[in-house]
């Protein structure tokens, strides 16, 4: 097929929230506050130490205990990110369709990359993955497109022959960036009350087994 797909990971190939949010909540046991409800930490799950810190403490980066915080979330997260993490159901099958239809796939995360890769092959991908592209490999993460330029070129496709899929918008504005055609994986991290459609994606998929199709569908050039 000679065409490239990209995905970004959390909350589009991998559920990674229960494993954040649990690192969160030891941050909040150790201040004396209450655990709250995996469920709670979804909707931040896609914006990292950042989003999960402003959910369990209302820290943000201006704050003067922010550094701190995160260095412990990081720590916690590290030592636990692989009890509760899957990929999302369907996932590994699109994954081999993909494959056995000759496309090559690759991954391209704001997840900085000692702890992308441990993940990457704990989920059994990095066997077939083409390439994995951390928050850390390119001088800018996403939404700049760099991360995803340097995808394209290390596996050797050029950007318009490429496509990229993720939850959050900022996925979309480096993919569009990038020169790329784009994805929103509705079903991930992106929010009950999101506007999806004002992100100006290709096309929007509500469920992983809708993105064979749509990926089928814009190789196909239709």
């Amino acid at each position: 097929m000679n065409k490239l797909v990209l995905f970004d990971f959390d909350g589009t190939l991998a559920d990674t929230a229960p494993d954040l949010g649990a690192a969160a909540n030891v941050l909040r046991t150790r201040r004396g506050l209450p655990e709250l409800p995996l469920d709670i930490y979804r909707n931040y799950a896609s914006h990292g130490a950042r989003g999960l810190l402003k959910a369990s403490l209302d820290l943000t980066p201006e704050h003067p205990e922010y550094e701190t915080a995160r260095d412990e979330f990081l720590t916690e997260y590290e030592q636990g990110m692989t009890e509760r993490t899957t990929l999302f159901p369907g996932i590994r099958e699109l994954l081999t369709e993909l494959q056995h239809s000759g496309y090559a796939w690759g991954i391209v995360t704001n997840k900085a990359e000692y702890l992308a890769m441990p993940l990457v092959v704990h989920l059994g991908l990095y066997r077939h993955c083409a390439i994995t592209v951390g928050g850390d490999t390119t001088p800018h993460p996403k939404p700049h497109p760099a991360p995803l330029l340097y995808a394209a070129e290390r596996t050797g496709f050029a950007p318009q022959d490429a496509i990229y899929i993720g939850d959050d918008q900022r996925d979309i504005i480096a993919g569009r960036a990038a020169g790329m055609a784009t994805v929103v994986a509705a079903y991930g991290y992106c929010g009950e009350d999101t506007a999806l459609s004002s992100w100006e994606a290709n096309a929007i998929a509500e469920r992983p087994d809708h993105l064979f199709n749509l990926i089928q569908h814009w190789a196909r050039g239709r």
